[in-house]
């Protein structure tokens, strides 16, 4: 079966931040070499030239163009699609009622194929309820209406329905958007403190006390493939179930006697559990038959099998991702907690390992010992969630295999590269074509969720001759891995760093011009990469 190939289109799925504490501010661009103080983005190399796009946006999180000069850019926010004609915002094309929590919001677009033909226009948002829930740990709604979509945003955490993020096709007149049809719906409530299920360890009378109500890997990636299917990305919003890699829910090794994940149930994947996976559909929101587990779950039936039935690829903490133009291969980028973050070929059937491991496997010993051991940015180790901590990871390899959720067909492999600290990478994309000189075509370049390194790095990645994997100069990534020394550092990946001081980069895309477009969140502008 092949993957998605042309119409790659980003969203945000943040893994490092709150970004909703972040103001969208106008930045000025940077040029391909620093002179004495740059206060925008650089490049570091002379052959490349940046100039601006567009600033002056609020949190913009991804882009479609939709003509030569002629683009639709979402605001995280604001729930906003902004129209930006040669790069002026024109107009908003539709004001959608968010919830923009942490990594809620306003996150993906995606075009139709045979878009201006078929005027589909494609989002994946977070929608709000107009209050708190009475009790807290139970939202009192599940969805919201599709009558109901726009109006004030919200930034409430708890002001979301239990299944609050949505994929719904809009429909462009060539000046505004209109809603046509709602296809899907994924788990947008997180507050997994409740009292029950008893003894779970995220309650008040937990060893590390409650968890806090979140709203963060949500992911939000949307893109068309050149067989005319949508492929939506989900991450694991906090879940501890199947798709997690742990087959009887937060047991000490996911196996045994099935547990209850939350209180709204789990393991197994029905609607509230159906996170940490890429979805493949129709057009209409209906599952191919030719997905790798459809025939499994024709076999399961009901909620669950419906949902198995929609899978692509799962075990999947959190991610951004995009596809290769030149062979239509799915890729992606998948954030660690402390330890090794990952860039994935994603293959029909994929199971990329998430709980049980993040890592090449012979690196299994290194994953448990920073995550047992690190306080990167917490008072005591964990994996975000408290109900299944570090010190439940195997120590064997096998162990790991054992533990796994096996469904028919699914197979896990190793990363194609990775670090062994976090870095936080977000938005990845393609140059296709010649546009930026031969030495560029088909590269993959890659941006960061954090500012932590260089203000935000701007890594590029060459591929091999067949595609599948990296090419490196340095002999030091033969075992495509990093040895980075520490959170944020980026020993072993000199060779990749390409530019600097681009901020949060939530989208990365190629241009009708053959240009490279990279959309920096926290500076509330989209940047533009040319031949010098």
């Amino acid at each position: 079966m092949k993957v998605p190939t042309c119409s790659r289109r980003r969203a945000l799925a943040l893994a490092a931040i709150a970004a909703s504490a972040l103001v969208g501010t106008a930045a000025a661009p940077g040029g391909s070499r620093a002179t004495g103080q740059q206060t925008g983005p650089i490049l570091l190399d002379p052959s490349l030239k940046l100039t601006t796009a567009v600033s002056g946006l609020s949190l913009p999180t991804s882009i479609a163009f939709i003509g030569r000069d002629d683009m639709l850019v979402l605001e995280k926010n604001t729930g906003t699609v902004k129209r930006v004609v040669k790069g002026v915002v024109t107009s908003t094309v539709l004001d959608l009622a968010v919830n923009s929590f942490s990594e809620r919001g306003l996150l993906g677009i995606a075009l139709h194929p045979s878009f201006p033909r078929n005027p589909g226009v494609y989002l994946y948002w977070t929608c709000r309820t107009e209050a708190p829930p009475t009790d807290p740990f139970f939202p009192d709604q599940r969805e919201c209406s599709n009558s109901n979509m726009l109006g004030a945003d919200s930034g409430d955490v708890l002001e979301v329905p239990l299944l609050g993020n949505r994929v719904d096709r809009f429909v462009w007149n060539g000046s505004t958007l209109t809603f046509d049809k709602h296809l899907i719906t994924f788990l947008a409530f997180q507050n997994d403190g409740a009292p029950v299920p008893p003894g779970q360890g995220d309650s008040s009378d937990g060893p590390h006390g409650q968890q806090p109500a979140r709203g963060n890997h949500d992911a939000g990636v949307i893109a068309f493939g050149p067989d005319s299917k949508l492929y939506i990305l989900v991450g694991d919003l906090g879940r501890r179930s199947q798709l997690q890699n742990l087959p009887s829910g937060p047991t000490p090794t996911g196996l045994g006697p099935r547990v209850l994940d939350d209180q709204f149930g789990g393991p197994e994947p029905d609607d509230a559990h159906f996170t940490g996976i890429i979805v493949r559909l129709d057009d209409d929101g209906s599952a191919p038959q030719d997905n790798p587990f459809f025939e499994v779950g024709e076999e399961m039936g009901g909620e669950v099998g419906a949902n198995i039935q929609r899978i692509f690829a799962y075990g999947i903490r959190n991610s951004f991702g995009m596809v290769d133009p030149e062979t239509g291969d799915l890729w992606d980028q998948e954030n660690g907690e402390d330890a090794f973050d990952e860039v994935n070929r994603v293959e029909p059937g994929m199971n990329s390992g998430w709980i049980q491991i993040t890592a090449p496997l012979k690196r299994l010993a290194q994953y448990k010992e920073i995550e047992t051991t690190s306080l990167h940015h917490e008072d005591f180790p964990n994996l975000q969630q408290f109900r299944w901590g570090p010190e439940n990871i195997a120590d064997k390899r096998n162990e790991v295999r054992n533990r796994l959720f096996d469904l028919e067909e699914s197979e896990y492999s190793d990363p194609e590269f990775s670090w062994k600290h976090v870095l936080a990478p977000a938005a990845i994309g393609f140059v296709d074509g010649p546009g930026l000189g031969r030495k560029f075509e088909g590269n993959l370049f890659m941006g960061f969720s954090t500012t932590d390194t260089f203000g935000g790095p701007l890594f590029r990645f060459r591929l091999d001759d067949d595609r599948e994997g990296f090419t490196f100069d340095d002999r030091r990534l033969k075992d495509r891995v990093a040895d980075n020394l520490t959170f944020h550092d980026i020993t072993e990946s000199e060779s990749l760093l390409i530019g600097k001081q681009f901020g949060i980069v939530t989208d990365i895309e190629t241009g009708p011009n053959g240009n490279l477009f990279a959309v920096s969140l926290d500076q509330g502008t989209i940047y533009e990469i040319s031949r010098s």
